[in-house]
């Protein structure tokens, strides 16, 4: 084989053999700098975690002294002490997200007083809240989704913030009807939903 391989190549290399050898090479390097990077504590990130986390940049540099380990303490002490910080909570879902998930309640249910009620009343209740959130919040405003929000009204209103399986078993009527209105609502504005 090698001699026929040679015959048509005139005893030179084919070219590809030359380009798979070298980005064989290029990738045996990268992954050498990266592992070298990692184990080092260097790397492309070490910067930012560094500047990002004072406490642990303390902790590292107070690693080589002889006192390391009071050092370590202190800096942990110091890094339980600082405050977290916070993260930002996304925005309301957009109306057809929130609908979606809505309309995934659309072919359960329960029968109130069997004691499987408080997982789907609770789910019910907690996607006509998102709805109702992003119904406010929606670009087209409030007054384009009058009625649902008027509808969702008037059960929170009913439900307050009791939100017992025994109490929303109370309300089950409504919930699910609140719940089938704003379906039937939106099934007529499927600009809302798609």
């Amino acid at each position: 084989m090698l001699v026929r391989n040679a015959a048509r190549t005139d005893g030179r290399r084919p070219a590809r053999t030359g380009l798979r050898a070298g980005a064989l090479a290029v990738v045996v390097a990268a992954a050498l700098v990266s592992c070298t990077q990692a184990s080092s504590g260097g790397g492309p990130d070490a910067d930012v975690r560094n500047a990002a986390d004072p406490a642990a940049a303390d902790a590292a540099r107070g690693a080589g002294n002889a006192d390391s380990a009071e050092n370590t303490d202190q800096a942990e002490r110091e890094a339980g002490e600082a405050e977290p910080t916070a993260v930002p909570s996304p925005g309301p879902e957009l109306v057809r997200d929130a609908f979606a998930t809505l309309q995934a309640t659309l072919n359960e249910t329960c029968t109130p007083g069997a004691g499987d009620c408080a997982y789907f009343l609770g789910r019910v209740t907690r996607e006509l809240t998102e709805l109702d959130e992003s119904m406010r919040a929606d670009a087209k405003g409030s007054g384009h989704f009058k009625k649902p929000l008027a509808d969702m009204k008037a059960l929170f209103d009913k439900l307050g913030d009791d939100r017992s399986e025994a109490h929303l078993e109370k309300h089950f009527s409504e919930i699910v009807g609140t719940r089938d209105g704003i379906n039937a609502w939106m099934q007529d504005h499927p600009d809302d939903y798609r």
